[in-house]
């Protein structure tokens, strides 16, 4: 008797969302099967990729590879318009990591000048990340949503601590999307998304970040609890878990001694530090686009490539 498959599509579907404006704009979620599960489905929108500029990259992008892929940027906003050129780029993540009080405590009104001067330079859709401080993310998502009006911008993110002033300011004054931030765990995630609409931002506005971490840095608790969101969005038609998954990959794998730790103090067998850290970044990419998440935000351009390269041949 003949194997006959049997697809499961699923009546439900990943709410799309768009970033960006013009011909350059891009769409995360839409899709109504599970991640690369094409023989059910095809996709409606391929898993997308947000290429990380830290504000204080000039200082901190000390590998190899990466500084000769930047030779020559001597800016910020240089170095977002050669990101542009990462082959798989999808869209431009500026990270204001400078801004954390306990650090440089960078004002909010630099931040928002520079996240202008990178919007004039770059065609690609934009995403904003903060310092991980409530508080100062709330005024700097404030400010950034303000002078990028227009752009169609995302703000990563929106936690339960500061979700009315983001909410507010990014989504409901000036028409941004907002990520929902939570830490893993999926009725923290429904919750979240659950008064942030009912605060009036409106579901097709809102991205889940679920949480992040490194492979092997209690990562399986990250992947079930993206399994387990889209399950519930898909199978059980849960409204509430039905905004694409967006996960911050390069921030957590190029912080872990995997990608840190110089070769002369690892142990035997370790090799080059660069490469330790592109091998952790692809790991965790593939690994949170297999369990669900509809983009990741990556920093090496050799992760870029192999990503993309994945994605383009399950797709």
């Amino acid at each position: 008797m003949p194997f006959q498959a049997k697809n499961q599509a699923y009546n439900a579907k990943i709410r799309p969302l768009t970033i960006g404006t013009g011909d350059k704009a891009v769409t995360m979620g839409g899709n109504n099967t599970l991640p690369f599960y094409e023989f059910d489905a095809a996709s409606a929108n391929a898993p997308k990729i947000g290429i990380e500029i830290s504000d204080i990259a000039l200082e901190e992008y000390v590998q190899p590879q990466l500084k000769e892929f930047y030779a020559g940027c001597d800016t910020i906003p240089a170095m977002a318009k050669r990101a542009q050129e990462m082959p798989g780029a999808d869209f431009i993540v500026l990270r204001f990591e400078s801004a954390d009080p306990n650090g440089k405590n960078t004002s909010v009104e630099e931040c928002a000048a520079l996240a202008k001067e990178v919007a004039d330079v770059v065609e690609m859709p934009i995403a904003i990340m903060g310092c991980k401080n409530v508080d100062k993310d709330a005024e700097i998502f404030n400010k950034v949503s303000e002078a990028l009006a227009g752009r169609n911008i995302l703000v990563l993110s929106a936690r339960e601590e500061n979700y009315k002033t983001v909410g507010a300011s990014a989504a409901l004054a000036y028409n941004q999307k907002v990520g929902a931030e939570s830490a893993v765990d999926i009725n923290l995630a429904k919750q979240l998304n659950t008064i942030m609409t009912q605060l009036g931002v409106s579901a097709e506005s809102i991205a889940i970040q679920a949480g992040s971490s490194a492979a092997g840095y209690g990562f399986e608790y990250l992947a079930s609890t993206l399994d387990r969101i889209k399950n519930a969005a898909l199978q059980a038609s849960d409204a509430m878990l039905q905004m694409p998954i967006v996960t911050p990959v390069s921030t957590e794998t190029w912080v872990v001694k995997e990608a840190t730790l110089p070769e002369e103090e690892a142990d035997e067998g370790w090799g080059d530090a660069e490469e330790r850290g592109i091998n952790m970044e692809i790991t965790t990419a593939s690994a949170c686009l297999a369990c669900g998440s509809d983009a990741v935000i990556l920093r090496h351009p050799s992760s870029v490539l192999a990503i993309s390269k994945m994605i383009e041949a399950l797709i």
